[in-house]
């Protein structure tokens, strides 16, 4: 079979696909921030890509991982160091994440607020934003500090800010 007749029917699949697929795309699962003493975060992000999503990744119409670090980026106002890309899941470092303070003798730390807006903003701007529905926000948030206390949320949007006094 010759390159384009093999390109022909790659691109007949992917109309077929997008045709027939639920119109559900990208899908949060998972989002899990660790911080460190210094306020450092360890995040790791676990989610569902739909069918012309992995399409978009395998002929590289779209780059998750420059998206992902560009959309941190901006919103965090802070340099993002993507660790790891799959197709599931998203692992970054985040440098200087948490504010930490030491008020009255007690360590506080307090994690800054997080919106997935700007994500779901950004998905509206691309030609294909009629043809998905993606939900930026996971179905369970946990923020976990230094001494084990954990913050949960879920189905939220934005993340509040939460602020705790750290017990070692």
């Amino acid at each position: 079979m010759s390159a384009s007749k093999v390109a022909l029917v790659t691109a007949s699949i992917c109309i077929v696909f997008l045709a027939v697929s639920p119109v559900q795309a990208f899908t949060a699962k998972d989002l899990t921030i660790t911080l460190d003493q210094n306020g450092n975060a360890d995040v790791i992000m676990k989610y569902e890509l739909s069918v012309p999503e992995y399409f978009a990744v395998f002929l590289r119409v779209a780059d998750p991982k420059a998206e992902l670090t560009r959309a941190l980026d901006s919103s965090l106002g802070k340099e993002v160091t993507v660790k790891s890309f799959e197709s599931n899941s998203a692992h970054v470092a985040i440098p200087s994440f948490a504010q930490v303070s030491n008020g009255s003798g007690i360590p506080m730390m307090t994690s800054p607020r997080m919106s997935f807006a700007h994500a779901q903003e950004t998905v509206e701007q691309y030609w294909f934003a009629a043809l998905i529905s993606p939900d930026f926000s996971p179905e369970m948030t946990k923020v976990v500090f230094p001494d084990g206390f954990t913050a949960g949320f879920s189905d939220e949007m934005t993340i509040p800010s939460v602020s705790h006094a750290l017990r070692y």
